[in-house]
């Protein structure tokens, strides 16, 4: 220490650094200091201030915190610790605090040396943040994480001591029904919980503990009544104002029914609440909820509890309405008590930062763990990196939250008070101004306004009602209509509807239904909005009746879930998209009706209508499976999410003429393969999690499975709805190897158990639906047969017992998933079967004979119509046709073998000079439009059956072609 003087020169060097105004109060603090150290049993000055460097921070912090100054000023030898240990110089790790904590309180022994001990540590922490903060050797984001740590380490030490107090005198609660000993729960919430807390914030908590019970060991009492007493003490150990002040400032009003409830219950009584009388804005408070003391096992158990209740399983439109309401209330408050320059409600300040983050986290957080995030600054980049907002946005509203950030945290630390004003004194302006690193009020203000005006920009474009100027713009028109007044049909007649009788029927039966009358007060609200907003927007398509009729039952499957209203009454972008698909498909309909979370995907047309690309694919679906990693059931629900979405994309681009049918069939055929093979690699590291890994003979060699497809998908040919032909095969040959997991199983038994788990999660009905139906009949032996083959057994059925018809599907056969070994081997039998010399009249007969029985059975056309599959001259005579030649003549030409798909067969059946150049082209543009019919007549949930006189040029000329090649003349 050096001997006290009056102030040197390094000192006023540093104070003259300060702005004028500013000087004489440092230099007030100064001679304040110097007096204290003087009283003090060790009469001289620290000789870090005899350092230009400390001198210059600490004439910087003085001027800009009388907290910090006079704190100093009463304990200098406080700061004389925070210099000589360093603390000031360096941020500390995770835990310091709860440490140093526990060292400084452990000699206490009552409420009362407990309290004291408190505050004091709670000073020296503040001080040392406020001084780093200030002096600008923290970022922000350090500087509300310590102000956090330092909260939760004063909560959790403080309810230690005093959990153990309690004991003592009352005995230890124990549960009643698992009779384990119980320990409060304390959960921090809003900054507190989000590890984003301010200078001087209160500290929003709510207690719980896991059972009810009675204590043991002690005078007697209720788990409840002992944990109430408990928590009555740690909030006045916290709260209390003393000699010392006070640790932090505790608001109990978030907890179960606010002040009318119990201080602390139990777990299921929070449970029970939520699920009975939780209401919006508590979903929005305990977005941020953390366990911050107490017992954090049985504290994240709570949580998870409450999940469901924060985040909704379905995209959850309805959150923008609520927060809507939220800030308008907060708007009124602040107007009513004079709060325009409040920076965390005011417009544009950090409340509609909070606002823009958490209204994506309601929303989508249920589908996307990611948003259930608690930092504000996490979520902000979330949403940028996946365009829910642009990224342009998203970087200027977090540059805005830390520019408020920062001036909250500076206002607050003037004088250690709870405050969000702008000051007014002149002499503050210019602290505030100092702290933030401007010259003056004015340029700060500016730089302020700049960014609060940027956030209320942003949060009026992300909050915005457009469709209440949609419905001024149009007036009461179709309100009239949809409440069913006379002279509906003449307003629908005059807005361009070709059918207003049956519209206005329509109307009336949704509006008379039992559905409509039951419906709760909100849902009811928001379909009185959405209608006439609907029927602006079909009035301007075509077929206006028709659509409206297919939305309706689609908004009579979804009414009692209105968040799926909000999303339409909230994005007017989605409601035209639905009305554009709905007006051209029947088929977009029933499946957005089956699937109401595909409504989302409305919302974005430069998405809507362009379908991913295979590597897209893989990567789109991996991300969403990383996101519920570990959940079996939510996994299902994923791959089915993923199905969905991606086929009503290519539905959409399909009807809007962006692709062609041979693309809309590879883009179907895709997404199939794509989840055909994740599928396999779930079920494998299902089975391989419980038994190891097959063992071939070789060690560390696997015997390998693979997947086939057959049909449609074999061909890379599926349609809307087609189901998956699949056949499974392994190479293990029966010789007995085992899994090498703890608990072995034989090689074939695990591959059996593979295919089954295949076929189980990809089949399984779950709330997101069925991802394919799984036909495995053409497997050896069929239906009698084993589910899984071995490649030998595989090879000796198609070789020595497979019927011809077998044979046939081959053709179409293809690997889509597995070991690529076992890829080679599969071609090699595939090869060897179809290129085997056969007598081609006794083939043409076996494949005619099959195709008249096919023909009888399945042909679906009645008198005057056309099967465009099954009927003769359709698309089965063409594959018939195709697959005869290939199994006639792949023995002298195997070119013929190297695709499964029927139009490249076609063209190498014609490059071999099997087939007429003009005959293969016949057939396969003749394929191409029955296709193309069928295809269309899918997206209108209609059968593949045209009157007889459609396509009757082509259909002539397909029987034409297989007369000449599978019914000569003899």
């Amino acid at each position: 220490m050096t001997e006290l003087s009056s102030p040197n020169a390094s000192f006023q060097t540093a104070v003259a650094s300060l702005p004028v105004a500013l000087q004489p109060r440092v230099e007030h603090h100064w001679r304040d200091y110097l007096d204290a150290l003087q009283r003090g049993r060790d009469a001289s000055l620290p000789p870090q201030l005899q350092m230009p460097g400390v001198l210059m921070a600490l004439a910087r912090v003085w001027g800009c915190s009388d907290f910090v100054a006079q704190a100093c000023c009463r304990h200098p030898q406080m700061l004389a610790d925070l210099l000589d240990s360093g603390d000031l110089d360096r941020p500390y790790e995770e835990g310091t605090y709860q440490r140093a904590l526990s060292g400084w309180t452990e000699e206490c022994l009552d409420d009362a040396s407990l309290g004291t001990k408190l505050r004091q540590f709670r000073r020296r922490e503040m001080v040392r943040i406020a001084w780093r903060d200030l002096a600008g050797w923290a970022e922000l984001d350090e500087t509300l994480a310590e102000l956090s740590a330092l909260a939760r380490a004063c909560i959790d030490v403080a309810l230690d001591r005093l959990y153990q107090w309690h004991c003592r005198d009352f005995g230890v609660p124990h549960g009643g029904f698992s009779g384990e000993p119980q320990h409060l729960v304390v959960l921090g919430m809003g900054k507190l919980g989000a590890n984003e807390l301010n200078f001087s914030s209160d500290i929003d908590l709510i207690f719980a503990y896991p059972e009810d019970g009675e204590t043991r060991g002690g005078r007697s009492r209720t788990n409840q009544e002992f944990f109430i007493r408990l928590g009555q003490r740690l909030i006045a150990a916290l709260d209390q104002q003393t000699g010392d002040g006070f640790v932090f400032r505790v608001d109990m009003r978030l907890r179960p029914f606010g002040d009318a409830g119990p201080l602390v219950a139990s777990f299921s009584a929070v449970e029970s609440y939520y699920q009975s009388h939780g209401r919006e804005w508590e979903r929005y408070a305990l977005i941020k909820a953390a366990v911050v003391a107490g017992d954090s096992r049985a504290g994240a158990e709570l949580l998870a509890t409450l999940r469901p209740f924060i985040y909704r399983r379905y995209l959850d439109y309805g959150a923008f309405e609520s927060l809507r309401e939220m800030k308008e209330m907060i708007r009124q408050q602040v107007a009513r008590k004079g709060m325009e320059d409040n920076i965390k409600l005011g417009a544009g300040g950090i409340r509609e930062v909070e606002f823009i983050g958490q209204a994506f986290q309601l929303i989508r957080g249920g589908r996307e763990p990611a948003l259930q995030a608690r930092g504000i600054r996490t979520i902000l980049r979330y949403l940028g990196a996946h365009d829910y907002l642009p990224s342009y946005v998203s970087e200027a509203l977090d540059r805005a939250y830390l520019f408020l950030r920062r001036a909250e945290n500076r206002i607050q630390a003037l004088a250690d008070q709870q405050t969000h004003d702008l000051p007014t004194d002149l002499c503050d302006r210019q602290r505030i101004a100092l702290a933030m690193g401007f010259d003056d009020w004015d340029e700060f203000e500016a730089q302020l306004r700049h960014h609060m005006s940027t956030v209320h920009d942003h949060f009026e474009q992300v909050f915005s009602a457009p469709q209440r100027e949609q419905a001024a713009q149009q007036g009461s028109l179709f309100d009239v209509v949809w409440a069913g007044a006379d002279g509906a049909v003449d307003i629908l007649r005059g807005q361009g509807f070709d059918d207003p009788e049956a519209a206005v029927a329509v109307l009336d039966g949704l509006r008379n239904s039992r559905r409509y009358q039951n419906l709760m007060p909100q849902p009811r609200e928001r379909l009185d909005r959405l209608m006439p907003l609907l029927l602006g927007a079909v009035a301007a398509v075509a077929n206006a009746s028709q659509t409206l009729q297919r939305i309706v039952a689609l908004l009579e499957a979804v009414v009692r879930r209105s968040a799926y209203l909000a999303l339409l009454v909230e994005n007017p972008m989605a409601l035209s998209q639905l009305v554009k698909l709905c007006a051209a498909s029947a088929w977009i309909a029933t499946h957005l009706a089956r699937y109401p979370l595909l409504l989302d995907e409305l919302l974005d047309p430069r998405t809507l209508y362009v379908p991913l690309n295979r590597a897209d694919l893989e990567a789109n679906l991996t991300q969403m499976l990383a996101r519920v990693a570990g959940d079996e059931e939510q996994v299902l629900d994923v791959l089915r999410q993923f199905k969905q979405a991606q086929v009503l994309r290519v539905a959409a681009a399909d009807i809007s003429g962006v692709y062609p049918l041979m693309q809309v069939s590879d883009h179907l055929t895709e997404i199939a393969e794509v989840l055909v093979q994740q599928s396999v690699a779930i079920a494998c590291d299902h089975l391989v999690a419980r038994h190891g890994r097959p063992q071939g003979d070789k060690a560390g060699e696997e015997p390998g499975f693979i997947v086939v497809a057959y049909g449609k998908m074999g061909g890379i040919e599926l349609g809307y709805g087609s189901d998956l032909d699949l056949v499974f095969l392994h190479g293990d040959e029966g010789r007995g190897a085992v899994t090498d997991g703890e608990r072995p199983i034989d090689n074939a038994v695990f591959f059996a158990r593979l295919g089954q788990r295949i076929i189980h999660t990809m089949t399984a009905h779950t709330p997101a639906g069925m991802l394919y139906e799984i036909d495995s009949r053409l497997r050896p032996s069929g239906a009698a047969g084993m589910l899984v083959s071995s490649m030998s057994a595989f090879h000796t059925y198609q070789k020595d017992e497979a019927w011809t018809w077998e044979h046939q599907a081959l053709v179409r056969a293809r690997v889509v998933a597995g070991d690529e070994g076992l890829v080679q081997q599969f071609l090699t039998i595939r090869s060897e079967v179809l290129s085997a010399q056969r007598d081609p009249a006794a083939l043409r007969s076996e494949v005619v004979a099959m195709r008249h029985k096919m023909r009888e059975q399945l042909n679906r056309a009645q008198d005057g119509e056309f099967d465009l599959k099954q009927g003769h001259g359709g698309i089965a005579d063409i594959e018939f046709m195709v697959q005869y030649s290939i199994l006639r003549w792949a023995h002298d030409h195997p070119a013929l073998l190297d695709w499964s798909d029927n139009i490249r067969q076609l063209d190498t059946l014609a490059g071999e000079g099997l087939m007429a150049a003009a005959d293969a082209q016949t057939l396969a543009d003749a394929y191409r439009t029955y296709r193309a019919a069928t295809h269309r007549l899918a997206l209108q949930d209609a059968k593949a059956v045209v009157p007889e006189a459609d396509f009757k040029p082509t259909r002539e000329a397909v029987v034409r072609l297989w007369r000449d090649l599978m019914e000569p003349v003899q």
